[in-house]
């Protein structure tokens, strides 16, 4: 699609708000404080005209909606969103500049920035979503795992974990049929769940060796998993070729809607709130675009409130918006069943699921460094990251990358500006960017962001401390 092309107006538009944007000048002290100090008025962007890139996956609402509600024109930017051809193209097309952002999968820019996979320096100051993906198998599989599942008013207990699915992995590869799974890319939320997922119920995901060129991660596995794009998740299961994936909506709901499978669990119950895409941009860009990156942040923010505001009350309109083939192309339908607060397992079985896409709710905006740390300790378990590394190596690559400075001018400048309120905003240090320790995961191990390593000795399956394979 095409960006409004409007430059003329904005020049007269800089003119007459040259003297409001002065007025409107103040800071924050801090999120959890009134306005109090003046501070200089947002520079104009740099460059106004972007070109933003996406995949067809409804946590690219953001951008459509910061887009469609004009949130982007009144930062004087005026944007044009191109979906991509999948996850790599998108990020080789920030990283030589056909690209000005995108929306990332979270661990890109990391893996970019440590050299797994393309070595660039990525940067987010911005993060997209929470939650949003669910693990979906073949009819087949789902028939065989539920002779495992609790029942409870003749419908299965949820959260279902993969100690259901273990039967039926050792049953197949008895047979010798190894058992193929598919996920979106190999520094995917995605393949991090669906090992998390599987490795807390016993089944061994394999590890990654890229020090020996072994980057396919299926050393030691027990199920297979390979890279499937979004879209074609459903016909790639369906062929036979997987028996199940991990993917983002509306790929889950849209096996349903077929008949040829069943979402087993989402990952809000894999981790309750996890952190999911990210807006990216390369850090050259960043450093050369500061104004117009700030009002990018800015535009992003506003599409994440009007998201969740009022209890998900634009939901309609936002499915209605996805439905447009220029961003997602599903059927209103498919999207509805999960962005408007529920979640459709076995045909019939539709579950209240209020924070299945959350965007701004619980500081879901916010770039926490623990997040990434999370992300970079999850490449250790694998084998991504292949040698052992200080705590202070998983913070200061944190900092490397997120970055919580960008998204503090941007939200003072909203709320400045009457759009927000300091109260929408986490209350603690910008500097610090750490959440309290988390423990709400399926297997209840707890996730200290500032204790990585410890963190690591947790698990039974992957690797840890000096463990090189």
């Amino acid at each position: 699609m095409t960006g409004l092309k409007t430059t003329s107006l904005l020049k007269r538009l800089r003119k007459a708000s040259a003297g409001v944007c002065a007025a409107l000048a103040v800071s924050v002290a801090s999120f959890s404080t009134s306005v109090t100090a003046q501070e200089p008025a947002l520079g104009w962007p740099e460059k106004e005209e972007l070109k933003f890139g996406f995949i067809k996956l409804t946590d690219m609402a953001p951008l459509a909606v910061a887009y469609e509600k004009g949130f982007f024109e009144e930062e004087g930017l005026y944007v044009t969103l191109e979906a991509q051809a999948n996850w790599k193209v998108l990020l080789d097309r920030v990283i030589d500049g056909q690209l000005d952002g995108a929306h990332m999968l979270a661990g890109q820019p990391l893996g970019a920035t440590i050299g797994f996979g393309t070595e660039s320096h990525v940067v987010t100051a911005f993060s997209m979503d929470l939650n949003g993906n669910g693990i979906t198998v073949s009819n087949e599989v789902w028939e065989k795992m539920k002779a495992h599942i609790p029942q409870e008013n003749g419908k299965p207990v949820h959260p279902i974990k993969a100690d259901y699915l273990k039967p039926v992995v050792d049953e197949y590869r008895n047979a010798g049929r190894p058992f193929n799974m598919g996920m979106v890319f190999p520094v995917s939320t995605h393949n991090y769940e669906l090992r998390y997922w599987l490795a807390a119920g016993g089944i061994h995901p394999g590890y990654y060796a890229p020090h020996k060129g072994d980057t396919a991660g299926q050393i030691d596995a027990q199920a297979l998993l390979s890279v499937t794009p979004p879209p074609q998740m459903p016909a790639t299961m369906e062929a036979g070729t997987i028996y199940g994936y991990c993917v983002g909506e509306p790929w889950n709901q849209q096996a349903v809607f077929k008949g040829i499978g069943v979402p087993v669990i989402t990952d809000y119950e894999i981790w309750k709130n996890n952190p999911e895409k990210v807006f990216g941009v390369s850090q050259g860009w960043a450093e050369k675009y500061p104004n117009t990156h700030i009002r990018v942040v800015k535009a992003l923010i506003r599409a994440a409130m009007w998201l969740d505001e009022n209890d998900n009350a634009n939901r309609p309109e936002a499915v209605k918006i996805l439905a447009k083939s220029n961003y997602v192309g599903a059927d209103e339908d498919v999207l509805a069943n999960s962005m408007t607060g529920t979640f459709e397992y076995e045909k019939g079985d539709k579950r209240d699921v209020p924070d299945f896409n959350v965007f701004f709710r619980y500081n879901a905006t916010y770039p926490y460094y623990s997040d990434a740390i999370w992300y970079l300790t999850q490449m250790r378990r694998w084998g991504q990251i292949s040698e052992a590394k200080s705590d202070d190596w998983y913070k200061e690559t944190a900092k490397k990358v997120y970055k919580p400075e960008v998204y503090a001018q941007a939200a003072k400048a909203l709320i400045a500006e009457g759009k927000a309120k300091a109260s929408d905003f986490p209350e603690f240090s910008t500097e610090t960017g750490y959440k309290p320790a988390q423990s709400e995961f399926i297997d209840g191990v707890t996730f200290d962001g500032s204790k990585p390593n410890a963190y690591l000795e947790q698990f039974k399956i992957g690797l840890k401390g000096n463990t090189v394979l």
